[in-house]
């Protein structure tokens, strides 16, 4: 059921950014009277699962989820249509639109993409606000990741502060961390263990520690493990688990800490695990198998429960330079953390569908819907706008070229930078996609 909430969520989501952004070639195209033949949601090689013609238009939904498409008139695009383009050029042809035309409706889809992350920001301000965990409300300590287990940190570790400045939350904490390590590489943590204060300096190689790291957040929030759900169907429903039990133990060793709990649950995937819990005072073991993913379907209590959350409020105005701030941000965080790709470990955390679906929420939460969402158009926009073949940005080169030169590119290589384009992102398309089975199959 986890998945295809998930898939159904990422589904959506992908439906939503590939219409706006073809209507952002669309409308730009006719209101400079060119002529669009389709305008497709997904892809349809050899039939679509819809289409219907309006006017000069076949509107369609293909059943390739991998994209969608409008063919332009006139255009070298994917359909990679050579006849069409050794007739003469027509009126409503693009090719016969002035160079300037042709960029608006090149950048359009770009544009609509940028536009629609950081409205959506601004929607989800405006709308939930912003909670988080003041630094201080953290008062079991914090839970560090695998990469910062290796740096030194301890289970319940305090940090105090990053480079000298105390963040505000333990988001922060973490934003600040990614920030430093992609700007500079480095970054000096505070830390207060028990009654000790120490100063942690991040070592030579963490980017790459990171980049093996995937999504895992460097700390969060040290809470004690109540269950508040047992999950239908899952190992924990078939023990003798149930709802309020304090876990605090695993194979006996000591695991009264959600983070706890977890890395023990990860280090006995597929297997058995005796979990003591304390129920009405007493305690009793209880015999649990742990399925592949490391998990037996208990859910703690809400970060509420344990903590006074900070929330801030946004006025409608007040959610407008904030979201947009937002969105300029999230562009530049995922701009810098490219560079990480080229790192020994970058190759091997490319994802392809499968990842982007893991971050969607295993319920359906709309502000985590909305969020990702936000968050893949604005990625969306900038993997468009890159001068590479086949994309957005390929054209707007050529178109470039064209306006500086006042000399249109030769037919032959734009043909030949389209197929090589296509060659390459459908590569890569397939290349993620093959990292996402190949860590399925041996991740447990």
């Amino acid at each position: 059921m986890e998945i295809l909430i998930k898939g159904a969520q990422l589904i959506l989501s992908l439906s939503i950014l590939v219409v706006l952004h073809e209507l952002g070639h669309f409308i730009p195209a006719r209101w400079f009277k060119t002529r669009v033949e389709k305008f497709y949601l997904f892809f349809d090689p050899w039939f679509s699962l819809f289409k219907k013609k309006i006017g000069d238009t076949e509107y369609g939904i293909g059943w390739l989820p991998l994209g969608g498409y409008v063919k332009i008139s006139g255009m070298v695009d994917e359909s990679m249509d050579k006849s069409q383009m050794a007739k003469p050029a027509e009126p409503w042809e693009f090719r016969s639109k002035p160079a300037w035309q042709r960029l608006i409706i090149m950048v359009g889809g770009v544009t609509v993409n940028l536009i629609l992350g950081m409205a959506i920001y601004i929607g989800i301000l405006w709308v939930w606000g912003k909670e988080y965990v003041p630094l201080a409300e953290a008062k079991y300590g914090l839970h560090p990741s695998e990469v910062m287990i290796a740096q030194g940190f301890e289970e319940g570790d305090r940090i105090t502060a990053i480079d000298g400045t105390k963040p505000r939350s333990v988001e922060d904490l973490n934003k600040e961390i990614t920030k430093a390590i992609l700007e500079k590489g480095a970054a000096t943590l505070s830390v207060q263990r028990e009654d000790e204060a120490l100063e942690i300096a991040l070592k030579p190689g963490i980017d790459d520690e990171l980049t093996k790291g995937g999504k895992q957040a460097h700390f969060s929030p040290r809470v004690p493990f109540v269950a508040d759900s047992i999950v239908a169907g899952g190992s924990a429903a078939k023990s003798t688990l149930a709802k309020g039990d304090s876990i605090v133990a695993v194979n006996g060793r000591s695991a009264a800490y959600f983070g706890d709990f977890v890395n023990a649950m990860a280090a006995n995937k597929g297997g058995w695990v005796l979990i003591d819990a304390v129920r009405n005072g007493a305690r009793s073991s209880h015999l649990v198998r742990v399925d592949g993913n490391g998990r037996v379907g208990i859910g703690n209590r809400k970060g509420s429960a344990w903590f006074n959350l900070g929330k801030e409020e946004y006025s409608f105005k007040q959610s407008i330079p904030a979201g947009i701030a937002n969105g300029w941000e999230t562009l530049g965080m995922y701009v810098s953390s490219l560079k990480l790709l080229f790192s020994p470990s970058g190759a091997g955390q490319i994802g392809g569908f499968g990842a982007i679906g893991g971050l969607f929420s295993p319920t359906w939460d709309w502000q985590v819907f909305w969020n990702m969402t936000a968050f893949l158009s604005i990625i969306l926009a900038f993997m468009n706008i890159l001068p590479i073949p086949a994309l957005d940005g390929g054209h707007v080169v050529f178109l470039l070229y064209e306006i500086i030169t006042r000399r249109a590119p030769n037919q032959r290589v734009l043909e030949v930078a389209q197929m090589v384009g296509m060659v390459l992102l459908f590569g890569l398309i397939l290349f993620a996609n093959g990292n996402d089975i190949f860590k399925a199959i041996f991740s447990h």
